[in-house]
């Protein structure tokens, strides 16, 4: 304990050389600090941890916060942050992680959140985060809370986002160790800081609670308000916030303290004559603004806007015609002129299609800029201030511009170039025209900048919060002099180097003279009061402002020895709604923005967004249609009647689970759960399976037995060579299905068909073995390699040995049918020098020495060259040639062969009289996989050659060439068997779960093969299949089974099932990754059976009992297993029906049924007096059981009125989704011979909103659609303008030069969604009477790519490059301007027009493309 004295005596010591002060009363106070204080938890104790250099006062305020609640007055810049981070210091032991507690620093405006988050940084070791409310805080819920408590120590943020976490209980007060409010000065009212006490701490006061943060407030004024005349008004002002607070009021016992440490203002008061302009030029100009004013308005009145773009107009053009008037008045006819100039330069954005009324607004302020013009002087030369006087004579300038002027000019002429001012004034458009007179003006006088920082507002120049900051750090380092601002900078801005600040407009309240004052922080600092000469009220006001520290410090010491009143909250938060399992609250000052929440997250277009409707003569809240609550009518306390009806709808909402627990929207959880299931992370490295029937060991027996499998080649071609059955035989029997499969191939000279036949089984001996595997590696080898050096390494490899690997053998046949066997004697040829011939001597002389002539008949030979390269060829006989025969060469020279080697390939032949060779060159493996014929491959220039005997070495012998060209094929063939035994072994997991859900096998191959294979199919067209048929499924269980759910949360929980994330990991945890066929087929990868001599190796797993063989990884993104999913579904779906694509989807784990479910409507409702219903059924020839679905089909969101239950949204959901589906089947099964992606094509060209939306039109349902809208009815009619213009030639959507009402096009789906439900869900009556509305159908010879990707692929076909593509939207009107680069000519095309920007980009792509096919003509 002495020590600690002793420590802290020794600072207090460092810090009496700074300044002087009553040593005494110092000490005394450490050893209270030094003492052990019992907390307001009454449970753990808190020791005070100061810093250093902390002032006498700041440490007698921190011991004051760690006893008790205390709001600390003290003058700006005299370190209140200070004692707070020391308060945070000695509450840091029970804040470190893994505590669950956290402190919270609240500051009143987003600007000062990072300047205290970094004091506290800098002088603590917590770990800090910073919220603000463009960081998207309002839409996170409970886990994303969790995260930021669990990571951070201390929490700096706006007070609106913890009053948003406590109501909605993300966490809990109880949780908060200290709670720090900055600024509190604004705890009154509804300010964020009132509510937090009064609705959370009071409320757990009274409830016994005790376990409540520590409250610790900061200002430089108690009072805000205006206060009157007598003291009594700020005691009781001050006695009101300590109360609200429970706190008591901390302050020095005399300004002398403060003043020793912290320089002040001085104040000085600076009168202007009252003269604004000349009160005739005033009237003149005034009448004539307001006639400019009149006349817009009737240009709105008469033009055909609708009701409300006309009316925001007109409130526009009453706002700007007012604040120029103000600048007029105030400011003088040269400022008016800059605000109606900076008005002009805004930007007026709209989604509307040409007919808002942004352009009169625009025109009427062009118009005022252009009379104010009038009344400057018209000389070039003319600068505003070259002579003031003459410009305030001239109403230029009023007297209080130039008083302000003055003022700053007085401090340029003192010399003094370092200044940093700040003006405050009232108005953003004041501060706005300041910035542009005095950047005008003061550069004739010096170099000082002016730079304006303002709130937002519409019309002005808006002002981001980064844009804020930056003036302000370019403030503190100088590059800016002078700022003028409104009261946003009264609070909480530290520049140490501020030493002059003007009230250009008086402060409104004490405190925001006080804060303004203390924004000059350097020593002899000046704060001018600028007041109108005879004003006295002002004067006095601003009078009893000077002295109302001394009045307010009185108070503040008088009441701190006084105990807190008892806090006695209003009506407002008396009455609550909690919700039990999370403590989540509502109450009357808090329903209507939570209703309005609710509805900003339901679904909305561009003619209605959705918001509540109160009728206050009657009591009524009436929701948007698409909340399922009836409207609600409630009585009692007039004042309090909207609070009290959205408060029972918050009730209402949460216990239909509307409203989770957390009293936040459904939506708002399951977007968030999609979101978080979209980013979990995802491995893209996937395991590449081998069939197991082709895997195995090496037999240790005396005999292995091979099921032998005849591959019959029936050859669709003619060539000089025919191909010869080839026997597979493998270790493990095949399944039927895949041992009499039959499938063809196609190359360069036609077609190869393949068929299975089994042939029973052969014991083989280990020799025997070996001799078959050396055949196959070495005939492969050369095919695939051409190299001697791999075919020496794969046969000394090829030896039996104990490990997994590729086991199947490949030998040649002899016979056909019944009669084909094994060529035993072409296996042999591998080992020529086996061969013995009993006819002939061996008297011919190779490189594999003397042979005999019968050895050279039917061989494999190789040549090497003295350049190191080896040519493999195969012999068919001896020539009548020698050496010394004459060949001849190109260009019709004869020379003989000897020369010719001699000559060209530097070789002397030494048995120059030895017969030649004749032989052909060895044939190219190529991947005959793809479907496609080869290209007519370019013949050798010569078939045969004449070969040297003394230059072969015999590979092989004797063998056929028709044997060697057979097995040219294999790679290709083995690598269709290994994909089709892949696709049976997919099918039969399914059927082990499923045994009666049979498929064909080639179905599954094409649903696990994709488009990067570059083989005849992929799976494009069942994945488009599936795809539409799961959106189906899932839309119709989702519509039963949540039947208050809106459309909105609908298509969540929709995406939710169908997403690529959670396709991809039902696909991964069903093991199908491993069978995906994701790679173009190379015979160079290709693992040749038997052949130890390649790098990979084996690896067996075990599934679910199951033994699976992974060959390695290659990389599969989450949307191609997503795709295989969907193909599969698909699969099953066109072999199968739908009972066969639920059944796979059940065992893939999406749980979805076509269960009945009773759909709960008890509307009653008298459809013939809303809708023509004899009409509509007679176009959709069907007769509804339920007329109040075709109402609700019909009724748009925008509609109102309480006798319609329901807006479409549902129903379209619904109908969407089976409209969708049935198109795809229907193009699936008329087609069925389409190539992979057209039907994508076609189904894109159908199922579009554009294609609805004209269908509509042409059937007259746009005249039906019961809607309050009248944007809507404006886009109808123009449409309506433009349907004979492009009908006929319109071809499902793509060639409209106009954007569609969506709405049209989803009426198209209400009506199938309502004809569906109505019909009991049966599909083939919705197309029975929706496809006749959409005839003509899309057929592969009318279909036409969108322009947008036909542009795109042509460009990339072709290599054109879009060196030009701009697009913007102003005033309602489209400007579009693209340029395509072709073989050096620019085709360019520019769209100005009504047309939004999607439909501009469609119009300016169809233009071009035009452009492009006619110069190809």
């Amino acid at each position: 304990m002495h020590a600690l004295q002793n420590k802290r005596k020794r600072e207090s010591a460092e810090r009496s050389t700074d300044s002087e002060v009553d040593q005494r009363g110092k000490e005394t106070m450490e050893e209270a600090l030094s003492m052990e204080i019992d907390t307001h938890t009454k449970q753990q104790e808190i020791t005070c941890d100061v810093l250093p250099f902390a002032r006498s006062y700041q440490l007698e305020a921190l011991d004051k916060a760690i006893r008790e609640n205390t709001i600390v007055y003290l003058e700006t810049g005299s370190g209140k942050t200070l004692i707070a981070i020391m308060l945070l210091r000695s509450y840091a032991h029970h804040l470190r992680k893994p505590s669950p507690f956290i402190a919270v620093f609240l500051v009143p405006q987003v600007v000062l959140v990072s300047q205290q988050a970094e004091a506290v940084k800098m002088h603590t070791n917590l770990k800090v985060g910073m919220y603000w409310g463009d960081m998207g805080v309002d839409y996170w819920d409970a886990a994303t809370w969790k995260q930021e408590t669990e990571k951070y120590e201390v929490l700096v943020m706006t007070p609106a986002i913890l009053l948003n976490c406590l109501r909605h209980s993300f966490f809990k007060l109880n949780m908060i160790k200290v709670l720090i409010m900055d600024e509190c000065h604004h705890a009154r009212g509804k300010h964020p800081y009132a509510c937090i006490m009064t609705e959370f701490y009071h409320h757990q006061l009274n409830s016994g609670i005790s376990e409540l943060p520590r409250i610790f407030g900061m200002t430089a004024s108690p009072i805000k308000s205006k206060v009157g005349n007598s003291e009594s008004s700020w005691s009781d002002n001050i006695r009101k916030l300590m109360t609200l607070m429970h706190s008591k009021v901390y302050t020095c016992v005399s300004e002398a303290v403060i003043k020793e440490f912290i320089p002040t203002s001085t104040p000085k008061f600076k009168f202007y004559r009252d003269n604004g302009i000349q009160f005739v030029l005033f009237e003149e100009l005034a009448s004539k603004l307001k006639m400019l004013k009149e006349q817009h308005e009737f240009t709105l009145r008469s033009s055909d806007f609708t009701k409300s773009a006309a009316e925001s107009a007109q409130k526009r053009i009453t706002k700007s015609f007012f604040a120029l008037i103000f600048c007029l008045d105030e400011l003088g006819v040269w400022l008016a002129l800059k605000a109606a100039e900076s008005l002009s330069t805004n930007e007026f954005d709209s989604f509307s299609w040409g007919h808002s009324g942004d352009r009169v607004v625009k025109n009427f302020i062009l118009a005022c800029v252009h009379t104010l013009k009038g009344y400057l002087r018209c000389d070039p030369e003319w600068s505003i201030g070259d002579n003031i006087k003459s410009d305030v004579e001239l109403g230029l300038l009023t007297s209080k511009v130039c008083c302000l002027i003055d003022s700053l000019l007085e401090y340029s002429y003192r010399g003094l170039t370092d200044i940093r001012c700040i003006i405050f004034v009232e108005r953003i458009i004041t501060a706005v025209v300041l910035q542009d007179l005095l950047n005008t003006l003061l550069p004739k006088y010096n170099s000082w900048k002016t730079k304006f920082i303002a709130g937002q507002n519409c019309g002005l120049q808006n002002q981001s919060r980064r844009k804020q900051n930056d003036i302000v750090e370019e403030f503190r380092m100088g590059l800016v002099n002078i700022i003028v601002a409104t009261s946003i900078l009264e609070e909480g801005l530290d520049v140490q180097s501020c030493n002059f600040v003007i009230r250009f407009d008086p402060s409104p309240t004490v405190c925001s003279f006080i804060q303004s004052r203390g924004r000059a922080r350097k020593q002899n600092s000046d704060y001018i009061l600028m007041v109108k000469s005879g004003d006295s009220v002002t004067r006095s006001r601003l009078e009893k402002y000077l002295s109302s520290a001394d009045i307010m410090r009185k108070e503040s010491l008088r009441h701190s020895s006084l105990p807190c009143d008892p806090f006695e909250g209003d009506e407002y938060y008396k009455e609550a709604y909690r919700v039990a399992s999370t403590g989540a609250i509502a109450n009357l000052s808090s329903s209507i923005s939570l209703i309005y929440l609710y509805c900003s997250r339901l679904p909305a277009d561009g003619y209605f967004k959705p918001t509540p409707r109160w009728d206050e003569e009657t009591g009524t809240l009436y929701l948007p249609k698409s909340c399922p609550l009836q409207p609600i009518h409630v009585e009692g306390n007039k004042k309090l009647l909207k609070n009290i009806a959205c408060l029972e709808a918050c009730k209402q909402l949460h216990n239909i689970g509307a409203l989770t627990d957390n009293l936040v929207p459904d939506i708002v959880i399951e977007e968030a759960e999609v979101e978080e299931f979209g980013n979990e992370p995802y491995d893209e490295n996937k395991p590449t399976y081998v069939p197991f029937e082709f895997v195995n060991r090496a037999s240790n027996n005396s005999h292995t037995m091979y099921h032998c499998y005849l591959m019959e080649f029936n050859q669709n071609f003619i060539y000089d060579i025919s191909v010869q059955d080839i026997f597979l035989a493998t270790r493990i029997e095949l399944d039927p299905e895949i041992g009499s499969t039959q499938f063809e191939m196609n190359f360069d000279r036609g077609s190869l068909s393949v068929k299975l036949r089994y042939k029973g089984t052969i014991n083989l001996s280990p020799d025997q073995v070996l001799l078959c595997k050396k055949f196959q590696v070495t005939v492969l080898r050369i095919l695939i390699e051409n190299n001697m050096d791999k075919l020496a390494t794969g046969a000394d490899k090829c030896y039996l040995k104990d490990d997994l690997e590729i086991d199947y053998l490949l030998l040649p046949a002899i016979g056909k049918g019944e009669k084909s066997v094994v060529n035993w004697f072409a296996v042999n040829s591998v080992n020529p020098y086996n061969f013995t011939c009993k006819r002939h001597p061996p008297h011919i002389m190779t490189k594999s020495g003397l042979v005999c002539i019968c050895k050279l008949q039917d061989a494999l030979v190789c040549t090497s060259h003295p350049s190191g390269k080896n040519y493999f060829y195969i012999t068919t006989g001896i020539m009548e040639l020698d050496g010394n025969s004459s060949l001849e060469v190109r260009g019709g020279e004869v020379t003989t062969y000897k020369k010719y080697y001699e000559q060209h390939h530097g070789i002397q032949l030494e048995f120059e009289h030895q017969q030649l060779v004749k032989a052909r060159h060895n044939f190219q493996v190529k991947n005959y996989c793809h479907g496609l014929k080869h290209g007519k491959e370019r013949e050798a220039s010569r078939a045969f050659v004449e070969l040297p005997p003394e230059l072969c070495f015999i590979v092989m012998s004797p063998i056929k060439d028709s044997i060697i060209y057979s097995f040219s094929f294999i790679p290709s063939i083995m690598h269709r068997l290994e994909s089709l035994l892949g696709a049976f072994n997919v099918k039969k997991m399914h059927l082990d779960h499923c045994a009666q859900n049979e498929i064909e096998t080639i179905k599954v191959l094409e649903a696990i093969t994709t488009k990067r294979c570059n083989e005849a199919f992929h799976y494009e067209s069942l994945e488009t299949l599936g795809d539409s048929f799961l959106k189906y499924a899932a839309s119709q269980q989702l519509f039963k089974t949540y039947q208050n759910h809106h459309e909105g949360l609908l298509s969540v929980k929709r995406e939710k099932i169908i997403s690529n994330a959670s396709l991809c990991k039902l696909g991964c945890s069903s093991g199908l990754p491993g069978f995906i066929r994701n790679e173009p087929f190379h015979p160079n990868t290709w693992i040749i059976p038997g052949d130890k001599s390649g790098s990979y190796k084996l690896k067996e797993l075990d599934t679910n009992g199951k033994k699976i063989y992974v060959r390695g990884e290659r990389k599969l993104k989450r949307k191609i297993i997503a795709d295989v999913v969907e193909a599969l579904i698909g699969a099953f779906l066109s072999t199968g029906g739908e009972k066969a694509a639920l059944l796979f989807m059940d065992w893939v784990g999406i749980k979805v049924s076509f269960n009945k479910i009773p759909y709960e409507r008890q509307f009653d409702i008298q459809s013939e007096k809303l809708i023509h219903v004899s009409f509509l059924e007679s176009q959709l020839k069907y007769s509804f059981h339920d007329r109040s679905l075709l109402v609700e089909a019909l009724a748009h969101g925008s509609y109102m009125l309480p006798e319609i239950p329901r807006c479409y949204q549902r129903l379209e959901f619904l109908g969407d989704s089976i409209l969708d589906y049935l198109i795809t089947r229907h193009l699936y099964k008329k087609y069925p011979g389409m190539s992979p992606g057209l039907l994508t094509d076609m189904r894109s060209s159908s199922v579009n909103n554009d294609c609805y939306a004209w269908s509509a039109i042409k059937h007259g349902l746009h005249k039906h659609v019961l809607h309050a809208s009248q944007e809507l009815h404006k886009h109808i009619a123009v449409t309506l303008d433009n349907f004979d213009k492009f009908s006929s030639s319109s071809t499902f959507g793509y060639e409209s030069e106009t954007s569609l009402p969506k709405v049209l096009g989803d009426i198209i789906e209400s009506l199938a969604g309502a004809i569906l439900v109505d019909s009991g869900y049966n599909e083939e009556v919705v197309w029975e009477s929706i496809r006749p509305l959409l005839e003509p159908l899309v057929t592969p010879e009318t279909l036409k790519l969108h322009p947008i990707r036909e542009l795109n692929e042509l460009c990339q076909k072709r290599r054109y490059n879009i060196i030009q593509e701009d697009v913007s939207r102003k005033d309602g009107v489209t400007n579009y301007i693209m340029k395509v680069e072709a073989d050096g000519v620019i085709h360019p095309y520019e769209y100005t027009g009504p047309a939004l920007k999607d439909t501009a980009k469609k119009i300016v792509y169809k233009k071009i493309l035009n452009s492009l096919k006619e110069r190809e003509l």
